[in-house]
């Protein structure tokens, strides 16, 4: 991932932030009992063997613990936030697509399983009801092709030689 310019890969913290405001514009809403701006940030102490984590909320109204991945692709992963914001951006602006192999080698992950699952979690994302509701209707793509495509094979690896008849002997 080096040589990424965009802030919300660059670090762990940054990657929740951004998940925060995009998947709570008006504040953080209980994903358990659904109460909006009911939540308190729990905030990590120095010193002290048990703390909380970074990103966790408390809920005021059902005294549950929380954090901005519950409920989403990303709950039950020890993939890091930044690399799953970043696969999901690999595979949506890739004009083919990407195999899980790639993924893996781009994030340094440390297995093709890993990459696999995080593929198939992304694909299913993207089959569910809020991004099928934006694919309806009049789809427009670009193809690309490689201008070695419309040129004779003969401009590429140049002039080709006569082939000799074979004798029958």
């Amino acid at each position: 991932m080096a040589g990424v310019t965009v802030a919300q890969y660059r670090s762990d913290g940054a990657a929740r932030e951004y998940m925060e405001t995009v998947r709570w514009p008006k504040g953080p809403v209980c994903p358990h009992c659904g109460a909006p701006r009911q939540a308190t940030k729990l905030q990590p102490r120095k010193g002290v063997r048990t703390h909380a984590r970074r990103g966790v909320y408390k809920c005021r109204a059902c005294a549950k613990q929380f954090t901005v991945t519950i409920g989403t692709i990303f709950e039950d992963s020890r993939v890091p936030l930044r690399k799953w914001l970043f696969a999901i951006h690999l595979m949506c602006s890739s004009p083919k697509g990407i195999s899980a192999r790639e993924l893996m080698y781009r994030l340094k992950l440390g297995s093709y399983r890993t990459a696999w699952f995080m593929a198939r979690r992304i694909r299913w994302a993207l089959e569910q009801e809020p991004m099928t509701e934006l694919l309806e209707g009049l789809i427009e793509t670009v193809e690309q092709r490689a201008p070695e495509a419309f040129r004779p094979v003969e401009e590429i690896l140049g002039p080709t030689r006569p082939r000799r008849k074979k004798s029958a002997n």
